[in-house]
C-alpha cells in the first residue's frame, strides 16, 4: 500500500523551510525519482497552509494519481490565521471529519484519499460514530482506507473492532523506544499490518544529552563499519524491526530524501542493533 519510505510533508511551509511551489514541485520529483510514492499531509500542517501548497504544486505536474499514495489526518482543533479556535482540541463527531476530508481534497487537488489517519486519540471518541463516518467516506469514494495516529492498542481496538484499520502511525526513533516494548508494534504484526512512524530521527541532532551523547560514540562508530551517514545508521536501526516500519521522513532537503533512501540498503547486525538499544537505555539488557 505505502512506498518502503514515506514523504513527510509537514516541514515543507511555514513550519520549516516556506518552500515555494516550484520548490515544492522539485520535492515531489526527487521522491518519485527515488521511488518514494506515499506523501503524508494532516489538515493542521503550515497552520492549515501546507496542504494547499502541495496540492498547488502537484496539478501542475501532471502526474498519474494512481502511481502516487496521500495520507491525511484529522481530529485536531486549532487556532491558526486561516481558522479560528479558542481552544486546542481533538474532534471526532462524523460532521467534523467528513468536511476535514472535503477541504483536504480540495487542498491537496484529489478526488480521493488513499489514507485517512485519526490525528490523536480523544477522551470523547465515539467509536461507532467513527466506523460509520469511515463507511460514509468508503462508499462515497473519498477514502479508500483508514488508519490511526499516536494510538495506544487498546484505543486501536477500540476502532478496529467496528471498521478495519490499516495502520498506526508513532513516535519510534533511537530516542523513543516505547512501541519496542509497549505492545504496539507487536499487534501490528499480529494483524499483518505495517507500523508507520513519524520523527524517526528523534532529538538525535537537535539536543545535546547524556543520552545522544552515548548514542553518537556508537553511532559514529556504525557509520564507518558502514560506510554510512549518522541518518542512515538512524533509520537503519528503526528499519530493522521485524514489524517492518515504514519511516516518515521529515526532511524538506532533496539531498536528505536521496541520501534516507539509501538507508534501505543497510542490514544492521543484531549485535550493533543492541549496541544502539544499550545506548538508549544507559544500561545493558536486562
Amino acid at each position: 500500500m505505502f512506498s518502503e519510505i514515506i514523504a513527510g510533508t509537514m516541514r515543507w511551509g511555514i513550519w520549516g523551510a516556506n518552500h515555494s511551489e516550484k520548490d515544492a514541485q522539485k520535492l515531489i520529483e526527487v521522491c518519485l525519482e527515488e521511488n518514494i510514492t506515499t506523501f503524508d499531509h494532516a489538515d493542521i500542517y503550515g497552520g492549515h497552509t501546507t496542504e494547499e501548497l502541495f496540492g498547488n504544486a502537484w496539478k501542475e505536474m501532471n502526474i498519474d494519481r494512481e502511481k502516487v499514495k496521500f495520507i491525511s489526518k484529522c481530529g485536531i482543533v486549532m487556532n491558526s490565521e486561516k481558522k479560528s479556535s479558542a481552544l486546542k482540541y481533538y474532534n471526532y463527531d462524523s460532521n467534523y471529519i467528513q468536511n476535514c476530508v472535503d477541504e483536504s481534497l480540495s487542498n491537496l487537488k484529489t478526488d480521493y484519499l488513499d489514507v485517512l489517519l485519526l490525528h490523536r486519540p480523544s477522551p470523547l471518541m465515539n467509536p461507532e460514530e467513527v466506523a460509520n463516518t469511515f463507511q460514509i467516506l468508503k462508499d462515497n469514494g473519498k477514502v479508500k482506507h483508514f488508519g490511526v495516529s499516536n494510538f495506544s492498542v487498546s484505543q486501536f481496538e477500540l476502532i478496529n473492532q467496528y471498521f478495519p484499520l490499516v495502520t498506526n502511525q508513532i513516535e519510534v526513533s533511537v530516542n523513543q523506544i516505547s512501541a519496542f516494548n509497549d505492545g504496539t508494534l507487536d499487534q501490528m504484526m499480529i494483524k499483518g499490518l505495517r507500523p508507520t512512524a513519524w520523527s524517526v530521527m528523534g532529538n538525535y541532532f537537535s539536543e545535546r544529552s547524556e543520552q545522544n551523547i552515548r548514542l553518537k560514540n556508537i553511532i559514529k562508530d556504525l557509520c564507518r563499519k558502514y560506510n554510512a551517514e549518522e541518518n542512515q545508521i538512524l533509520l537503519a536501526f528503526i528499519l530493522k524491526h521485524p514489524s517492518r516500519i515504514i519511516p516518515v521522513i521529515g526532511t524538506s532537503k532533496a539531498e536528505t530524501i536521496r541520501e534516507l533512501k539509501k538507508s534501505l540498503l543497510i542490514d544492521l547486525e543484531t549485535i550493533d542493533w543492541f549496541r544502539i538499544l544499550e545506548a538508549n537505555r544507559g544500561a545493558e539488557v536486562d
